[in-house]
């Protein structure tokens, strides 16, 4: 088991909905993470799917929470957009964008496959300082409510029996074998180095 607790990243696109209820349950089992986005722009379904509402990564949750309980609370409480800045808010100010964190991790989880590439190009085209590695694994997880939370936990499960591994370094593949043969899901994994 490693000296030191798992620092982990999951990312999705906006750090609204995959990524922050991965974070709100890893929290909760007492890992070291943070969750962010990729995108531009935070973008947040809205009355139509050709109009998302679209935010800063700056803008806090709360702020866009207020946004849309004046634009039209009803359809955001119905889609439970509402409840899910509601959830984000109390985890952290505000959404964060990967590109952004120099911070170092041991563990990053993507929730789609376009994610993970943004993330391993982002890594790829950095200075390399201290040749740490990192271990990128995409977990793909469609973004809906239910299958956020379905995923949360899978990711959740994942990151524990990594935590009791004596070496990621050359563990990592049998153990990801062992996910897929369980899940029925495929993961993309690379290590990239800080």
């Amino acid at each position: 088991m490693p000296a030191l607790p798992l620092r982990v990243a999951v990312v999705c696109f906006s750090n609204q909905n995959r990524s922050m209820e991965a974070h709100a349950i890893l929290s909760k089992r007492g890992f070291n993470v943070r969750s962010f986005g990729t995108g531009t722009h935070v973008k947040l379904p809205g009355p139509a799917p050709d109009k998302p509402n679209v935010y800063d990564f700056k803008t806090t949750y709360d702020e866009m929470y207020h946004d849309l309980v004046r634009k039209d609370k009803e359809l955001y409480t119905q889609n439970g957009i509402l409840h899910m800045l509601d959830r984000n808010k109390r985890i952290k100010p505000r959404p964060e964008r990967f590109q952004n964190c120099k911070d170092l991790f041991d563990l990053i989880l993507t929730c789609e496959e376009r994610i993970y590439d943004q993330v391993v190009e982002d890594l790829n085209s950095r200075e390399q300082e201290t040749c740490q590695p990192v271990h990128v694994v995409n977990v793909d997880i469609q973004d809906n409510q239910e299958e956020a939370t379905l995923g949360a936990f899978l990711i959740c499960e994942l990151c524990q029996c990594i935590q009791h591994t004596e070496d990621i370094d050359n563990e990592m593949e049998e153990l990801l074998q062992e996910f897929e043969e369980k899940t029925g899901r495929a993961f993309l994994h690379t290590v990239c180095f800080y």
